[in-house]
């Protein structure tokens, strides 16, 4: 029997979809799909509405978070600009009892959640130490250190799979964190021990500014095929298509199969974060080619299709958008700025002893400087005090003649007011 070579045979690139399941194109057309389309039988026209509602709302939360921190109102922020697919279409199919572990830039997921995206813009303003309460939410704070929530996903399923509980666990990373230790190591625990965690990896193409054809010469689903994680690709910018890949996946992880990888293809649009700048790396014809590939659009233009009209479809969009933008705006310019002390609480659930301790000798040491502040006004008003009294009764601060009733000041002291 003859035999083919591993080494002769050229993979697809890692930016590619030709490989990729979808179901509603760029242009707004409907395409069948054996592997997805019945995991989205219950989707009606209304249901998509909806889910384009999510969308155009956490684009405008994300442009005017982006506004926002050019105003200098917000610290940093990280655009999530085209990702809007990949993060509702995921959020809206897990259950309330399922548990995420997110990166930096899943505002569309908390968004799904229902975490308050003042708490989300409080956090980037700097006018919180955390964020929300993770409990509440099943949601985890945003992750700054790349890929390290994956091996907070990975034991904290199979916790939950210890516990008795069918809850999946999911995690989302970028395609950049897939060359992170932490995103492998979080694989092979997973494997070995078959987690129900569900790896969401959004290909958005740029790692900061190196591009994924640079760290992966092949696709990056292929990645999790040899750790023995069945994975699959899927048209990030296509919404229809990353939720019912998510339904599918969370039915394996759920059946207690062990752990699934999702690879949604798609791009960010705008820069890594509010202190980068794309221009100076990025080719402009790419962002075209992507601009054509929107993930609002293609829903719009399926739903003109199928006979909604596309004006009062925008204005109903838009009104949902602008309310929240306009809460948004108006609240987080309130936003108080946290106490010192502030960084003491939420530390421990309950009280620890060392940190009161820490607590105690920080205040101690916060009091020296407003004891110093104190001791200075009182100098600077004791100063300004014997200077009027001295006016008043003609003497100079040096015990020389006053100016009214005395004799004129020296030209010595002439010279040292004026220096």
């Amino acid at each position: 029997m003859p035999t083919v070579s591993l080494l002769d045979s050229t993979p697809p690139a890692p930016g590619s979809d030709d490989d990729v399941l979808r179901l509603i194109g760029p242009t707004g057309e409907r395409t069948a799909s054996p592997d997805l389309d019945p995991w989205v039988s219950d989707v009606d026209d209304a249901a998509l509405v909806r889910l384009l509602t999510d969308m155009a709302v956490v684009r405008r939360v994300d442009l005017e978070a982006t506004a926002l921190q050019r105003q200098g109102q917000v610290g940093l922020w990280p655009p999530l600009l085209g990702q809007e697919a990949a993060q509702i279409g995921s959020a809206r199919a897990l259950r309330t009892d399922d548990f995420i572990f997110p990166s930096y830039r899943e505002t569309g997921v908390a968004y799904c959640r229902g975490v308050d995206m003042l708490e989300v813009l409080r956090l980037w303003r700097g006018a919180a130490l955390s964020g929300w309460d993770p409990m509440e939410f099943g949601m985890g704070t945003a992750q700054i250190v790349i890929g390290a929530q994956t091996l907070h996903a990975a034991g904290y399923a199979l916790g939950t799979r210890l516990d008795g509980s069918d809850a999946a666990t999911i995690t989302y990373f970028g395609d950049g964190a897939t060359s992170q230790g932490d995103v492998n190591e979080a694989m092979v625990f997973a494997a070995s021990f078959q987690a129900p965690v569900l790896f969401f990896c959004q290909n958005n193409h740029w790692a900061i500014s190196e591009p994924v054809r640079v760290q992966a010469h092949a696709p990056l689903a292929g990645r999790a095929a040899g750790f023995g994680i069945p994975s699959v690709r899927v048209d990030g910018n296509d919404v229809l298509a990353c939720l019912a890949a998510t339904r599918r996946a969370l039915d394996r992880v759920r059946s207690g199969s062990g752990p699934a990888f999702i690879e949604a293809v798609t791009y960010r649009m705008g820069p890594h974060t509010t202190a980068d700048d794309p221009t100076r790396y990025r080719d402009p014809n790419e962002l075209d080619l992507w601009k054509a590939r929107d993930p609002l659009a293609r829903v719009e233009a399926y739903l003109v299709s199928r006979g909604h009209d596309p004006e009062e479809l925008r204005a109903q969009l838009q009104r949902a958008a602008d309310e929240v933008a306009a809460r948004l705006r108006r609240e987080v310019v309130r936003l108080p700025d946290p106490g010192p002390l502030d960084l003491f609480e939420h530390v421990y659930a309950a009280p620890h002893e060392q940190l009161e301790r820490e607590r105690r000798e920080y205040a101690l040491y916060l009091a020296q400087f407003e004891d110093q502040a104190q001791f200075g006004d009182q100098a600077q008003f004791g100063d300004q005090a014997r200077t009027g009294d001295d006016a008043r009764t003609g003497k100079n601060p040096d015990g020389g003649p006053g100016a009214p009733g005395g004799a004129a000041p020296s030209a010595a002291h002439g010279t040292e007011v004026a220096r």
